[in-house]
């Protein structure tokens, strides 16, 4: 039995959903002696490593993840989207996700659900028991409802993110530090709403481990100078992680995913110069920063990460290719993608997939014609400015990866066997013993 106990008036059982952004299931299996909970989680329940969405990033993969369907019915395919009709992009937002989430679902039928931290859900939805948004939120004070929140949030020292520009120093101690407060915080304030024990689904999100790993991976996986503060914040978040368990009442599911694995980053590949470079991408003027700029002539352009698009006539408002020469056009591009190499000698693309083969729904039209999903060690860049080269490096070295996603129950009637980011949510419906129509999804549930 659980530290915190309540009385209730049914039997329902519960799930407590803990994200940690970007860690992939091969660090917790090299690891034992760095995730000991995570381990014993995993021997006692089930676990394993699952695939990510097409594209891997967390603006697309969170609104995934919580839903169950592709970013064809969620509308949202990445940190950066484009209108409709249009060369003018959007950061997409909460209000921007189309599907619906898992927490609405317990709502609507007629359960609590409190929410913390997770990316692209701000604005602060008021029809939950309680919520403070993550990634992409200007401050906890206009990120966290109810009042009651917000104060709690504030006494804790809550942070939305931790300062990633410290990680562009070469001297990473203060990012290392500023990642432990972040951390610190993030616990305690779970640690206190779990405490609470007035919700049926609690969904809390660790997003510092993104973070770490972009700029320590490398560290980690080559014996780099940081390798001992990568596994000693480690460490501490699965200390956190195992407390967090130690809490939970019986009644009560835990659940540890990533929406994405990572891998160490080698080179940056910047698209747009190499579609410039190419012949397919050109300005209209010497001096560019965005879409809108392309000239007429541009038969394609590309947004991250790794997403291209054809300038198509009638879809484009400038486009160039005539409908009639649409797939030949991108299979001359896809082409062109699988055939490029690395400064290594390596090839740069490990599978390049076709829209329809990705992505279906309702919200569809501002889909990608096609999606890269690099090699390890490759990181699709984007950006219209210019680039003076293709391949270049930068601050971070460690990149997010379709492969080795994380995914632990604590339950031993769960298979995870070859399963993905879809299939979370229904498996969450499962667990809460919730009624759905299984057909809605395009993941399925791993109960047994």
């Amino acid at each position: 039995m659980g530290l915190f106990d309540r009385l209730r008036g049914d039997d329902s059982p519960r799930v407590a959903f803990f994200g940690i952004d970007g860690v992939p299931f091969s660090l917790i299996e090299e690891e034992p002696e760095t995730f000991p909970n995570l381990t014993a989680l995993a021997e006692e329940g089930s676990s394993g490593a699952i695939d990510s969405i097409i594209p891997p990033e967390s603006s697309a993969c969170w609104p995934s993840l919580t839903t169950g369907v592709n970013p064809g019915e969620t509308g949202v395919y990445g940190f950066q989207d484009r209108e409709v009709g249009s060369y003018e992009t959007y950061v997409p937002m909460g209000r921007d996700v189309q599907a619906t989430r898992v927490w609405d679902r317990v709502t609507d039928a007629g359960r609590n659900a409190t929410v913390m931290n997770v990316p692209v859900t701000f604005p602060p939805q008021r029809n939950l028991q309680r919520m403070v948004s993550g990634f992409l939120s200007p401050s906890v004070e206009k990120a966290a409802v109810p009042e009651e929140l917000e104060r709690t949030l504030t006494e804790y020292g809550y942070r939305i993110d931790v300062n990633a520009r410290l990680g562009h120093d070469e001297d990473k101690t203060e990012f290392v530090e500023d990642a432990h407060e972040t951390l610190d915080a993030r616990f305690a304030s779970f640690k206190h709403y779990i405490g609470e024990d007035d919700w049926d689904l609690f969904f809390g999100v660790f997003m510092t481990t993104d973070r770490v790993n972009h700029f320590l991976f490398r560290d980690y996986e080559r014996d780099g100078e940081y390798r001992e503060e990568f596994l000693e914040f480690y460490r501490k978040l699965d200390a956190y992680l195992g407390e967090l368990r130690e809490l939970l009442a019986d009644d009560v599911t835990m659940v540890v995913a990533s929406d994405h694995g990572f891998t160490t980053l080698d080179y940056e590949v910047h698209f747009n110069q190499w579609l410039a470079e190419e012949g397919w991408l050109s300005f209209s003027e010497d001096e560019h920063e965005e879409l809108g700029d392309i000239a007429n002539e541009t038969r394609a352009y590309s947004l991250i990460p790794g997403r291209f698009y054809i300038n198509l006539e009638g879809r484009e408002p400038r486009g160039s290719v005539p409908e009639e020469e649409y797939e030949e056009t991108r299979d001359e591009l896809k082409q062109a993608l699988l055939a490029l190499e690395g400064p290594n000698g390596k090839q740069v693309c490990e599978r390049v997939v076709e829209k329809e083969k990705a992505f279906r729904g309702a919200h569809d039209e501002i889909a990608p014609d096609l999606v890269a999903i690099p090699a390890h060690g490759f990181d699709l860049k984007s950006g219209f400015s210019g680039h003076g080269e293709v391949f270049d490096t930068g601050p971070r070295n460690g990149m997010h990866s379709f492969d080795n996603a994380t995914l632990l129950v604590d339950d031993p009637d769960i298979t995870v066997g070859e399963a993905n980011l879809y299939d979370i949510t229904p498996t969450l419906l499962d667990l809460l013993e919730m009624e759905y129509d299984r057909e809605g999804f395009d993941g399925a549930s791993l109960v047994n």
